[in-house]
């Protein structure tokens, strides 16, 4: 065997008719600017895992973050420290919660446990 058979390196981005005859359902995609290939794929599978291949899906192509990362400081320090880390990158940022700490959940949160205590054996 040649090592050309084995090294797909040879020729970038093509795939020969060998192989691409033996492999079952073989498929590319990528988001359309091209953009976020990670977060295209997790889009996908996601999307995969809620379809049955019949009925079509109705849901948001992006969740509420979109094409960003995120971050989530739990203190005022940490909060300070990511905004300079940010401001020293140029990176381009919102606080969806415009500097709001307080965790306010709802006064329901933690109030009933949905898992039945265990009241022991029958004797």
């Amino acid at each position: 065997m040649r090592a050309q058979e084995f090294l797909f390196e040879k020729n970038l981005g093509k795939i020969g008719n060998r192989k691409q005859s033996a492999t079952r359902g073989l498929h590319k995609f990528r988001d359309r600017g091209g953009y976020d290939r990670t977060y295209e794929l997790n889009r996908i599978m996601m999307l995969t895992a809620c379809s049955d291949g019949v009925t079509p899906l109705d849901v948001d192509t992006e969740s509420w973050a979109g094409r960003y990362n995120t971050a989530h400081p739990y203190t005022d320090i940490e909060q300070k420290m990511l905004n300079q880390a940010l401001k020293a990158a140029g990176s381009e940022h919102m606080d969806l919660n415009d500097g709001n700490m307080d965790s306010e959940e709802l006064d329901s949160t933690n109030t009933v446990s949905p898992v039945t205590g265990f009241k022991g054996y029958p004797r």
